[in-house]
């Protein structure tokens, strides 16, 4: 159920058109954003894992071409999200609003008029990104990690609060801000405030939808809501019939069923995810119900990584078969499965590892990719590599 809720498990028809890509916005709400690049960026993957290959500018025209179908803030973390949901998210932009920023206070007293000549620029000629705003300061990189502008700094805060928003990003993934007014589409501009547990009610109803079936933890994660705040939703919902409370077999604790959950008799899903999917990025529920231990090891030193640099997991039937660590070599056209592991449990390896490198060449021709080539790294890599 938790799986057909995502969308997997689905038979893929040749032809992706716009329609079936607002589907999928519809069914999980927000495709989450980063910048890791070695194989396709994060929010370009969820699409591939339930249509299959796909013109990546179909997710491209609805993000950054009016009448935008989603709109970049911040659901679990940073994503592209529906944009029906701007006004549920407008109390994130109030709280941020009203916690303020110590440092962009601390520009703006040096500075008081960069904020209006921030949104002058804007006006005149948005979208922009913060370098290309017309600020003369002194740049010091005093430390390891974000080296921003003082630009850069009052635009995060004109994001934040919601008086500027993301038109699109650059080749470089860098974000173009514009006025809201510009980005958003006018009915959604035009849609009343809702109160808090009106906008609480609405983020908890898509995160239940998008779930299939959750405890209050993954409820709150989906769009990083507070769990108080959260469970009275979750009463409201229940009250109005749209949430059921339920027992997952197996699993302790309380959970709800979304009141139009599809209730598969089987399921068997085919679909590589990366470590940013709605259906794994919450990695507690992923190990509560699928026992499957799932981590990002970016910043773990290479000697001390366990599968690799950037792990795809890989649904197989109605549980993860497989991980690989992907790579795009893209002068080489070759995608690289640099350790492949096998979960164990699901199917005998050959099997998944036949279904797996259908799914391999699948994306590697999707990514303009001629070859698929396997490293001797992993459970599953020698059989992998002998049927792909």
């Amino acid at each position: 159920m938790a799986l057909a809720a995502q969308g997997l498990g689905r038979p893929r028809r040749a032809g992706v058109s716009l329609r079936r890509v607002q589907g999928e916005i519809d069914r999980v709400a927000q495709f989450q954003l980063d910048s890791v690049n070695v194989a396709v960026r994060a929010h370009l993957m969820p699409l591939f894992a339930r249509l299959g290959p796909y013109d990546t500018a179909l997710l491209e025209r609805a993000w950054s071409r009016a009448p935008r179908r989603v709109f970049e803030y911040w659901g679990h973390a940073a994503c592209l999200i529906d944009v029906n949901l701007e006004p549920a998210l407008r109390l994130r932009k109030r709280a941020r609003a009203e916690r303020g920023d110590r440092r962009v206070d601390e520009i703006l007293a040096a500075k008081p008029d960069l904020a209006a000549r921030i949104l002058g620029d804007l006006a005149e000629k948005g979208p922009l990104t913060a370098r290309e705003i017309d600020n003369e300061e002194e740049r010091k990189k005093v430390s390891w990690g974000w080296n921003w502008s003082e630009a850069k700094h009052v635009l995060e805060h004109l994001f934040d609060v919601g008086t500027v928003s993301v038109a699109g990003r650059n080749a470089q993934f860098e974000r173009r801000y514009d006025l809201t007014g510009r980005v958003l589409p006018p009915a959604v501009l035009a849609t009343p405030e809702p109160t808090d547990a009106e906008a609480h009610d609405l983020l908890v109803a898509r995160a239940a939808r998008a779930q299939g079936v959750a405890d209050l933890t993954a409820l709150s994660a989906y769009f990083y809501l507070r769990r108080d705040a959260t469970r009275a939703a979750v009463a409201r919902l229940v009250a109005r019939g749209e949430l059921e409370p339920v027992e997952v077999a197996g699993v302790p604790g309380d959970h709800w069923l979304w009141h139009e959950a599809r209730r598969p008799r089987s399921l068997h899903a085919q679909a590589l995810v990366s470590p940013f999917d709605s259906s794994v990025f919450e990695r507690q529920r992923l190990e509560r119900l699928f026992g499957a231990r799932y981590r990002i090891e970016i910043y773990v030193p290479e000697a001390k990584r366990e599968y690799g640099y950037y792990v795809y997991l890989f649904w197989f039937g109605d549980r993860p078969g497989a991980r690989v660590d992907l790579k795009a070599d893209r002068a080489s056209g070759v995608l690289r499965v640099q350790s492949a592991w096998w979960e164990e449990g699901v199917a005998d390896p050959m099997t998944v590892a036949g279904a797996l490198a259908s799914e391999l060449h699948l994306m590697a021709g999707w990514l303009g990719l001629s070859d698929v080539a396997v490293a001797p790294r992993g459970s599953l890599a020698g059989t992998l590599a002998s049927v792909v």
